[in-house]
């Protein structure tokens, strides 16, 4: 079964860190591009951070110095390591996998604003951050 699966999320205190993990299974993420998205109740999907297949990274403003997307292809898995956590953060974050074609900036921006485009989504893991 061709899926990615998200872990690692939790309750944290602000300014607390958390790292999320999503592990594929049935293909390789090698040549995939990937993206974490977060949703909270009533609103569309937000792009969070992506990464082509070659390293390259696009962050949301938001969480852009806080957050660091990673990944480990001989794993088979992508990272999110969430570091001063805000409670505004809160959501449950998806971690997403798409065939792209071409991996300049752009093309991997509008990848990171099109969670329904992927070509594969996982389930989600929910981030609480409340004192």
């Amino acid at each position: 079964q061709l899926q990615v699966v998200e872990s690692g999320g939790g309750l944290v205190q602000p300014g607390e860190s958390l790292r999320l993990s999503c592990a594929a299974s049935g293909f390789s993420l090698d040549y995939y591009s990937m993206g974490w998205f977060r949703q909270v109740s009533g609103k569309d999907p937000e792009g969070v951070a992506c990464i082509s297949t070659s390293g390259g990274t696009y962050y949301a403003g938001s969480v852009e110095g806080r957050f660091t997307v990673s990944r480990d292809n001989a794993r088979n898995t992508m990272y999110l390591q969430m570091n001063n956590l805000k409670p505004e953060d809160t959501a449950v974050y998806t971690c997403a996998a798409d065939l792209l074609g071409l991996e300049d900036l752009s093309t991997l921006r509008a990848m990171c604003r099109n969670f329904y485009g992927m070509d594969y989504r996982g389930k989600g893991t929910l981030v609480n951050v409340s004192s």
